[in-house]
């Protein structure tokens, strides 16, 4: 298997994205599955590496990426020692980062003989599900699109409510990072930008407009993001695949740092069903 990790690539914000990308090399053009990590997550995140592999495995070209300002940095790609840079985040930028890793496969020549262009798939997790349905919505190189646990609103999340007069006086409002123990700054920017694209934003509208494939994939014990939204997602989308696993969390029961050579079992079940549902004419 060829795996090339912490390619530097241009975004569009002043900040690099750093991707990975794991394949098998035949020179024959393979399925695209582009992944997009969550809030407060990152491309090397608990079993994500070994999830790439499996599609590696599967016949998948798999790429995974941290987006711009999550808070990482090329240097030390995991977790999140700029802060600054995680403050100034917000949804629109990671809509941008998604486009800009899609043209960099688009327009890479050096894979040119082991990529598929014309079936790019995305997987987004948590908020990386609100983010792959948007973008699905406005992207038509997008064939097929998966979320693991994703969310059906930002307009509730956290990074956009609260106390906003208090947020606005003092320009930041701040979130704990139970594991990290960092606090987690967002700029008001998050909330002026959130209001100003609000109709890009509508999670629902899109996930109403999309006509391509849609697979919703949600634990039963997930606390983080209820299964109330994966209902949400499958009513606004009747014609969704909505699989529901049985005693699996918010990560489908993998954690951080994960040390197994293999993934949970929920974890595996999840997998699996998206590698068929990909791999469905």
């Amino acid at each position: 298997m060829k795996i090339i990790t912490n390619q530097v690539i241009e975004g569009k914000h002043q900040k690099p994205i750093l991707l990975d990308v794991f394949f098998e090399e035949t020179t024959q053009p393979k399925p695209v599955v582009i992944f997009c990590h969550g809030y407060k997550g990152f491309k090397d995140w608990g079993a994500w590496n070994l999830m790439a592999s499996v599609f590696a495995d599967a016949g998948f070209f798999f790429i995974k990426f941290n987006f711009s300002h999550n808070g990482g940095t090329v240097e030390q790609p995991i977790d999140f020692p700029d802060l600054e840079a995680f403050g100034n985040n917000n949804y629109t930028k990671e809509l941008d980062d998604v486009e800009t890793v899609i043209d960099w496969i688009c327009f890479n020549s050096d894979f040119k003989n082991e990529v598929n262009l014309n079936a790019i798939s995305l997987i987004g997790h948590s908020r990386g599900g609100g983010i792959v349905l948007l973008k699905s919505n406005e992207d038509s190189r997008i064939k097929k699109v998966i979320t693991l646990a994703g969310v059906s609103d930002f307009g509730s999340r956290t990074a956009t409510i609260g106390d906003l007069q208090n947020w606005k006086k003092e320009g930041v409002k701040y979130v704990l990072n139970a594991r990290t123990n960092q606090q987690m700054p967002h700029f008001y920017q998050f909330y002026e930008d959130f209001i100003k694209n609000k109709e890009r934003l509508n999670i629902q509208k899109a996930t109403e407009n999309i006509q391509i494939p849609h697979l919703i994939i949600h634990g039963d014990a997930d606390t983080s993001v209820f299964i109330e939204e994966a209902q949400n997602l499958k009513k606004w989308n009747p014609k969704a695949e909505f699989n529901i696993i049985k005693n699996a969390d918010h990560v489908f029961n993998v954690f951080h740092p994960w040390t197994k050579t293999s993934v949970s079992k929920e974890f595996q079940e999840s997998i699996n069903i998206c590698i068929d549902f990909i791999n469905k004419a």
